[in-house]
């Protein structure tokens, strides 16, 4: 298929004033920059944010007994009062291939004192080991160690020691309610320092292995309240949760009331404000790209009326000599194509390198920023940015067209300029 002559005569026209014409070029090409880059970025921000918040210490999955949620009560254990075979289910869980991790957890409301310093706080028994694996809020630690079952040793956050002026190896007193309607107390050994960022996190929450909470709170082994997992992405965790949902374990576990006693609940079930702020996110990208090349329009098309105005007697000495209004119409307009050609493939040199460069090794900014809590979510500051080749092809759609639709009020003063008044010079 030949070459169109159009075209041809479109991009050796674009050499005549390679000056103009490269500084047009640039113009698109930074105004496609801007656009990727931008959205790269605030995506990049996204992940962070739905990364932050479910790897922190949620997980995107929540295993739980149905009547958990909201109220939280102790009694609310996933089996009932029966409890669960919890090797059992965690071995279904992790049989799962898009999961990486899956811990139990127990939870329960108490005071902790030190000394004349008290402090009201969430108990959370964890095991240690599955912990490590799914969550980062413990890992690294400011101070200390991991607790040892069996010790009577816990972890709090940096707040909370604080507040207790409390160090290692000072002993809390931990005071809570029993599953058996007892008033639950005991002392506990702070052996590590814990420090995520969120103040309300480190403020309130106290950690120990999840056996020695169960002897605190009167709970055989087999009652836990939670199983938190993580999958290998955020955002395959609904059907993740519709999959465990039906497997065997969870359809065969206790029944009552005629419904199901266990809920397989995806963070976009629990956090459903974080879903809507992403998709608030995403509905101004195209805000963005319209914004962005509806400015460069006016760019071009100036540039574009320049060179035509220009070119008015060499578009004169063509109608003269038989030349149709239609195919001056389309050099100027294939001028226009070629344009956005070079804008095009100079945007590409421009932006390609910096993606790859800032999504691989992102520039740290902390040094400009402090981190930001959105949502409880944690963010650090820096230039991530995540690929979108899809909106990448839209946003090079709409360079093009900003070219095209730029070529069009030119295109059309050129086809209408009168030849016998032009070449006479009026």
């Amino acid at each position: 298929m030949s070459e169109s002559p159009w075209l041809r005569i479109g991009w050796r026209n674009l050499g005549r004033n390679r000056k103009r014409t490269v500084l047009t070029a640039l113009g698109l090409a930074v105004g496609f920059f801007a656009v990727v880059f931008i959205v790269g970025w605030s995506q990049g921000i996204m992940a962070e944010m739905v990364e932050s918040a479910t790897s922190l210490v949620n997980g995107q999955l929540e295993i739980h007994d149905a009547e958990y949620r909201p109220d939280r009560s102790i009694y609310d254990t996933i089996g009932g009062r029966d409890g669960a075979d919890i090797e059992a289910l965690l071995r279904s869980i992790d049989a799962d291939p898009a999961v990486t991790a899956a811990a139990p957890r127990v939870y329960a409301g108490g005071l902790i004192s030190s000394g004349e310093a008290t402090s009201a706080g969430m108990f959370m028994g964890i095991d240690p080991t599955r912990e490590l694996t799914l969550s980062r809020f413990l890992d690294p630690l400011v101070e200390g160690r991991m607790p040892v079952p069996g010790r009577n040793e816990l972890l709090v956050g940096a707040e909370m020691a604080r507040q207790l002026d409390a160090g290692l190896d000072d002993e809390l007193v931990v005071v809570s309610s029993g599953a058996d309607g007892s008033m639950a107390n005991d002392l506990f050994t702070l052996v590590g320092i814990f420090r995520t960022g969120l103040v309300e996190l480190d403020a309130t929450f106290a950690v120990m292995p999840i056996g020695d909470l169960q002897t605190l709170l009167v709970l055989p082994p087999g009652r836990i309240h939670e199983i938190a997992v993580s999958t290998v992405d955020p955002w395959i965790a609904d059907e993740t949760a519709a999959r465990l949902r039906d497997h065997r374990w969870v359809a065969g576990i206790w029944q009552h009331f005629g419904r199901r006693a266990v809920e397989v609940v995806a963070w976009t079930t629990l956090n459903p404000a974080m879903v809507d702020y992403v998709a608030l996110g995403e509905s101004m990208y195209f805000v963005i790209i319209i914004i962005v090349f509806t400015i460069a329009i006016f760019g071009v098309a100036n540039t574009m009326l320049m060179a035509t105005y220009e070119r008015r007697r060499e578009f004169a000495v063509m109608l003269a000599l038989g030349a149709t209004p239609r195919s001056v119409r389309a050099i100027v307009l294939h001028e226009g194509v070629a344009l956005g050609g070079l804008s095009l493939a100079l945007g590409a040199v421009m932006t390609l390198p910096l993606m790859v460069w800032f999504h691989t090794a992102p520039p740290d900014m902390s040094w400009a920023i402090d981190d930001v809590t959105i949502m409880g979510a944690l963010l650090s500051p820096s230039l991530r940015v995540e690929y979108d080749v899809p909106f990448w092809i839209m946003t090079a759609v709409a360079l093009f067209a900003t070219a095209l639709l730029a070529s069009l009020l030119p295109a059309w003063r050129a086809a209408r300029v009168p030849p016998a008044d032009t070449l006479a010079g009026l």
